[in-house]
């Protein structure tokens, strides 16, 4: 018998090495998602410090997820009722990540670090695991960005018995290459929805930032390719969404 559940993704303006200010949105949001019902939330890709491929600035802002600072982080998000999934820079070792933090109440419950990167991405090490979450009886794995230009990304996740597929992403772009891809976006995610048979939750940033733009779009896709919600582009906002899994 199916199940329904209420899923979350918010389109935020770019927020740039501000922790304050990025946490201060989370749980604004977050608390306005969980007022609908949302019992997951969706943040962009690298939305915690700010997108940014300039290694000096990326080492500076990365977070290692046994330091105090996590710690901390993880204790402001503590009141928070929903399960959020937010994009972060990991600092492991001497290796940087793109990952994707899934946090319950204050507590970690694991990570996905992006395994397919981007050609501008090279000082990000790649990950090797596609790790499987559980909240509430809704089975979920992420793909980040870049990842969905693969159908083997989606099928990893729907091969473990997952029913949704979480995408953080970032695509503030030249504007140029933003117009050119403005509709590819979701016609790329619904192949990845008809392949796999999952749903797919998107949240990107929007606006303009240093003459670069992003339209979104922040968006849920059926198992059929259909977009069945989506935030208006260029506008910031919350989409709260049942699906029928």
């Amino acid at each position: 018998m199916k199940q329904q559940f209420t899923v979350a993704a918010c389109q935020l303006f770019d927020v740039q090495d501000d922790l304050e200010q990025s946490l201060e949105t989370i749980i604004d949001f977050a608390t306005r998602a969980a007022e609908r019902g949302a019992m997951l939330v969706c943040f962009p890709e690298c939305y915690l410090q700010g997108y940014i491929v300039e290694e000096r600035q990326a080492r500076r802002r990365a977070i290692d997820l046994a330091s105090r600072q996590f710690a901390e982080i993880l204790r402001k998000l503590e009141s928070v009722q929903p399960t959020l999934v937010i994009g972060m820079i990991e600092k492991a070792g001497e290796s940087l990540h793109i990952t994707a933090v899934v946090v319950k109440r204050g507590k970690l419950l694991g990570h996905h670090r992006k395994n397919r990167l981007a050609p501008g991405e090279r000082l990000f090490a790649p990950g090797v695991e596609t790790p499987l979450f559980e909240v509430d009886g809704l089975r979920f794995g992420i793909n980040i960005c870049y990842e969905l230009q693969v159908p083997e990304r989606a099928a990893a996740v729907a091969t473990q018995g997952a029913s949704l597929v979480v995408c953080p992403c970032y695509n503030m772009l030249h504007p140029e290459n933003a117009e050119t891809w403005k509709e590819k976006h979701n016609a790329i995610r619904a192949e990845r929805t008809r392949e796999s048979g999952l749903w797919l939750l998107s949240s990107d940033v929007t606006g303009e930032r240093d003459g670069q733009i992003s339209y979104g779009p922040t968006a849920v896709i059926d198992p059929g390719g259909e977009v069945v919600s989506q935030v208006p582009l260029m506008q910031e906002g919350l989409l709260v969404q049942e699906i029928l899994v």
